[in-house]
C-alpha cells in the first residue's frame, strides 16, 4: 500500500498567497511563521538564504517592470545577507532603458546608471546587481553609518568575491563622480592600515589572481546619479 507523502508547504508567504495580512500576522504571533521581509513570512525551519530574500524582494517589484530593473544598493545587500532590509526598494535602471515609464512605481527608488554585462546576476526571479557592483555603489552613494556595515560584510564573505584592493581601485578610477573620497573615507574606517589617513595608495593595487578583464569590468561602470 502506497504512503502518501507529507503536504509541501511554500517557502515564502505574503499577503494574499494564501492568507490574508490579518491572518499572516496572527500565524506569526502563534510561532508558526516567522517574518522575512516588510510584509513577508516564512517556515520557522526554512533558511532565509539569498535565494529566498531575492524571491522576497521580486514578490514586491511590479510584474510588468520585474525585468527592466535591477534591485541594487542596500537592497542587493540585503539579499546577500550583509545588511537589514531598507525601507523602500533600491532598483536601478540600465540607461539604454526608458525611466519615465517607471517613476509612479511605488515603494521603490529609481536610479538611472551604466550597468555593464557583468554588474548583473540573476537570482529568485529578479536580477541584482553583482556583489562587488553592489559594493562599489553602496560605498559611492550611501551615506557612512549604512554604508561601512554592509561594505564590512561584503569583505568579510569570501564567496561573494568582493576584494578590497580590487574595490579601492574601482572607486579610485571611477570618473565624474563627486563621492570618490568620502568612498575612500569609508573604507578608511574599515582598513585603517591600508587607507592611511590620506589618499589611497593603489599602486600594485591588484592581487595577481585579480586579471585586467576584473578590473576593465569594473572600470567602465559610470554613475550618473549620487542619490542614496
Amino acid at each position: 500500500m502506497a504512503t502518501s507523502s507529507p503536504p509541501q508547504f511554500p517557502e515564502l508567504y505574503s499577503p494574499g498567497r494564501p492568507f490574508a495580512w490579518p491572518e499572516l500576522q496572527s500565524l506569526a504571533a502563534d510561532g508558526l511563521l516567522i517574518r522575512l521581509h516588510q510584509r513577508g513570512y516564512t517556515l520557522p525551519e526554512v533558511p532565509p538564504s539569498p535565494q529566498l530574500r531575492a524571491r522576497a524582494a521580486a514578490s514586491a517589484v511590479p510584474e510588468g517592470i520585474r525585468q527592466r530593473v535591477v534591485a541594487g544598493r542596500m537592497t542587493a545587500a540585503w539579499i546577500y545577507g550583509c545588511a537589514e532590509e531598507p525601507d523602500r526598494l533600491a532598483l536601478l535602471v540600465d540607461v539604454k532603458r526608458r525611466i519615465s515609464s517607471l517613476r509612479s512605481t511605488r515603494g521603490c527608488t529609481l536610479h538611472e546608471v551604466r550597468l555593464g554585462p557583468f554588474d548583473v546576476v540573476s537570482m529568485g526571479g529578479l536580477m541584482i546587481s553583482s556583489p562587488l557592483r553592489t559594493a562599489l555603489d553602496i560605498a559611492l552613494h550611501v551615506d557612512a553609518a549604512r554604508a561601512v556595515p554592509a561594505l564590512a560584510a561584503l569583505l568579510a564573505r569570501p564567496e561573494r568575491d568582493v576584494r578590497l584592493r580590487l574595490l579601492v581601485l574601482a572607486i579610485e578610477s571611477t570618473p565624474r563622480v563627486p563621492h570618490k573620497k568620502a568612498a575612500l573615507e569609508k573604507l578608511a574606517l574599515l582598513t585603517p592600515a591600508f587607507v592611511p589617513g590620506g589618499p589611497v595608495d593603489v599602486k600594485n593595487a591588484v592581487d595577481p589572481p585579480d586579471s585586467a578583464e576584473d578590473v576593465a569590468q569594473v572600470l567602465r561602470v559610470a554613475h550618473l546619479e549620487g542619490e542614496p
